[in-house]
C-alpha cells in the first residue's frame, strides 16, 4: 500500500508545471522588489546613471581624441580583384611595375621581390631577364677574393637604392623609406591606404605646423610625411600608351604592391572557385546518403508492450 501511495504521489511530483513555475517566479520577484525602501531604489538608480554618463562621457572623449589627431581613414575604391570571383589585373600590374622602377625605386626597396618573380605575372621570360640586366648587381669574391659587379639575373631580387639605413636617413631628413614588398598588408586599409596617401597631398591646415623638409597629408599619421609627393600628371609615360593621369599612376602602383604583397592572390581565388564546385558536390552526396540512410531511423515509431504477467 505503501509503495503504491509513493508511485502515485512520485508521478504528480514529476508532471512538468511549467507554467505555476513561471508564476511563483515573477510573484516571488515582484515581490522582492516591492519589498525594497525607498532609499535601496533611489541608490541604485542613482549607481546606474552614474555609470551610464561614465561610459558615454569615456565614449565622447575618445572620438573627440582621435578627432583631433586630423587623420583620415582611406575610403573604399571599387578595385577589379574585389570580389569572391575576381583576380588582379595584370595589365595594371605591368603598368605598376613601371610607376615604381622610374619613380618609387629611387627611394623605397622592395627586397623580397625577384626578377624571375615577374615571369607569367607582368613579363615573359626574356622580358623579365632584359629587365633584371639592366642593374648592376656586387658579386663575388673571385679567384683574386675580389668583389665585382656582373648585370643581374633572374634570381637577383630588387636593388635597394641605399647602402643601409643610416644612408637612407641621410637622405631623407632622418626618416626611412619603408621597403614595399609587403606594405599593403603591414598598412591598415592595404592598397586603399597606398591609393589615398599618394593622391591625398594638400595644404596643411592653419595651426599645423610642419617643419622644414615636410608635406602635410591627412591620410599619413600625424599629418606630417617627410616623402614630397611623387605622382603627378604625365609625370612617367607609359609603354601602352595610357593616359599617365595621377590616379591612373597611382592606381596602377597599388595594384602592383597588392600583388607583391600576396602574389598567390589569383591563386587563392581560384582555389576558393573549385572549393565551391567540390564541397557543393559533396554536401549534395552528403545530403542523399543522409535521407537515404536515415529515413528508416526516423520514421520509425518505438513501442513498448509490457509483457502482462499472469
Amino acid at each position: 500500500m505503501a509503495a503504491t501511495v509513493g508511485r502515485i504521489y512520485g508521478a504528480g511530483l514529476l508532471k512538468p508545471n511549467h507554467g505555476a513555475v513561471r508564476h511563483q517566479v515573477s510573484n516571488f520577484s515582484k515581490a522582492s522588489f516591492s519589498a525594497w525602501t525607498k532609499g535601496r531604489k533611489t541608490l541604485f538608480a542613482t549607481l546606474g546613471i552614474v555609470t551610464g554618463g561614465t561610459g558615454a562621457l569615456l565614449l565622447a572623449l575618445e572620438q573627440s581624441v582621435r578627432a583631433s589627431e586630423l587623420e583620415l581613414h582611406p575610403p573604399n575604391n571599387p578595385w577589379s580583384h574585389k570580389g569572391f570571383f575576381s583576380s588582379l589585373d595584370h595589365s595594371s600590374i605591368r603598368r605598376g611595375y613601371e610607376v615604381y622602377k622610374q619613380v618609387c625605386a629611387a627611394c623605397h626597396s622592395m627586397k623580397y621581390i625577384a626578377y624571375r618573380n615577374l615571369i607569367g605575372v607582368s613579363h615573359t621570360e626574356a622580358e623579365a631577364k632584359a629587365e633584371a640586366e639592366e642593374v648592376q648587381v656586387q658579386d663575388g669574391p673571385d679567384e683574386a677574393g675580389n668583389m665585382y659587379m656582373r648585370p643581374g639575373k633572374l634570381s637577383d631580387y630588387f636593388p635597394n637604392p641605399y647602402p643601409n639605413e643610416e644612408a637612407a636617413r641621410a637622405a631623407n631628413n632622418g626618416a626611412f623609406p619603408p621597403d614595399l614588398s609587403y606594405i599593403t598588408l603591414a598598412r591598415h586599409g592595404g592598397e586603399d591606404y597606398v591609393f589615398a596617401l599618394l593622391t591625398g597631398y594638400c595644404d596643411a591646415p592653419a595651426g599645423i605646423p610642419l617643419r622644414e623638409g615636410q608635406y602635410y597629408n591627412p591620410y599619413f599619421p600625424g599629418g606630417a610625411i617627410s616623402m614630397a609627393q611623387a605622382l603627378y600628371n604625365e609625370t612617367i609615360e607609359y609603354a601602352d600608351d595610357t593616359p599617365a593621369y595621377a590616379s591612373q599612376l597611382a592606381k596602377d602602383v597599388s595594384t602592383f604592391l597588392k600583388w607583391a604583397a600576396e602574389p598567390e592572390y589569383d591563386q587563392r581565388q581560384l582555389m576558393f572557385i573549385k572549393s565551391i564546385f567540390i564541397f557543393s558536390l559533396l554536401l549534395s552526396v552528403a545530403y542523399y546518403y543522409k535521407r537515404h540512410k536515415w529515413s528508416i531511423v526516423k520514421s520509425r515509431k518505438l513501442a513498448y508492450r509490457p509483457v502482462s504477467k499472469k
